[in-house]
């Protein structure tokens, strides 16, 4: 059989056509894509205006932000309440906030610029007032926070105090010798590599560590007093570290009160109806949170003191 002799064009335009069509359809998942991505940001965005003409139409209401979690830079729960206070504050419907505790502490550094900022939004709106609400637990950093609410109520079996700071961390020297394994370390600065859990343990270092975790603790106390004043009842272990049941909190001075966030909007801060302002995760957060990416990729330090 003879074969065709423009078979080889043929096969080209073939070819071509096949290319150029899946280009074409390329181009048109592309667009797909780009306009699904558009929409999403649309739906947010109108959302959140929705919520917010939303809570401006509402009437008086007492706003709800919540502090739940870890206080810690990945978690970000001393950034988003700071960000719901704000919005609270900002909002001319606003008779009272609440903020709703559920956390066992976390970062010194983040609680105390939480503070300070609480503080600051107090003076800016002095009429409105500021309540913290502790259901499960309000100990150690989240309660260096809630010191600086006008009033904290707690339920009778809330976990509240823990007034302390810890640096934790293991030594792996023994271990290491055991194995013959040589720690081959150089530094400059005698000091720089204080914590490390391969070298012993260096006296020196202890005291350093020891000294600071003390002037912690000192500013921890302080912000205790300044915000609780004479209401505080010091029984030679209230800045011990130890917790206690809301119940007995509040003859310490811990607390006020039992209450919870209805009770206390409803019979203390006069308006029933509760609007929530704890911002929510972003977009991009929460798809990469389901995908397991950080973008937090920060180096912590051996030294690692916390609110617990």
């Amino acid at each position: 059989m003879e074969q065709d002799p423009k078979w080889e064009r043929q096969l080209i335009e073939k070819l071509a056509g096949a290319a150029l069509l899946e280009q074409k359809r390329t181009r048109q998942w592309k667009i797909f894509f780009r306009l699904a991505w558009l929409g999403v940001v649309i739906t947010v965005v109108a959302f959140s205006f929705g919520q917010r003409e939303e809570r401006q139409m509402g009437g008086s209401h007492t706003a709800v932000v919540s502090l739940e979690g870890e206080i810690s830079s990945e978690s970000n729960i001393s950034g988003k309440l700071i960000d719901g206070l704000e919005q609270a504050y900002a909002d001319k419907n606003t008779k009272g906030i609440i903020i709703r505790a559920n956390s066992p502490g976390g970062s010194p550094v983040l609680s105390g610029m939480a503070n300070d900022e609480i503080r600051r939004l107090k003076k800016l709106h002095p009429a409105i007032p500021l309540h913290v609400v502790v259901e499960e637990v309000c100990a150690s950093g989240c309660y260096y926070i809630a010191a600086a609410a006008d009033k904290i109520h707690v339920d009778k079996a809330s976990i509240v105090g823990s007034i302390g700071v810890v640096s934790d961390g293991f030594g792996f020297d023994k271990t290491m010798e055991k194995f013959g394994i040589e720690r081959r370390l150089a530094t400059a600065g005698s000091n720089k590599a204080m914590g490390d859990p391969f070298s012993p343990r260096n006296p020196a270092h202890d005291a350093i560590r020891q000294s600071l975790l003390n002037d912690i603790h000192q500013q921890f106390i302080a912000v205790v007093k300044q915000g609780r004043g004479t209401r505080l009842h010091d029984d030679g272990q209230l800045f011990s570290g130890r917790v206690w049941l809301g119940s007995n909190s509040i003859a310490l001075g811990l607390a006020d009160d039992l209450g919870s966030v209805a009770s206390v909007a409803r019979e203390q801060i006069k308006a029933e109806k509760l609007v929530d302002y704890t911002p929510s995760d972003d977009l991009a957060n929460r798809f990469a949170k389901r995908i397991g990416v950080s973008f937090s990729g920060a180096i912590r330090s051996l030294f690692d003191s916390r609110f617990f």
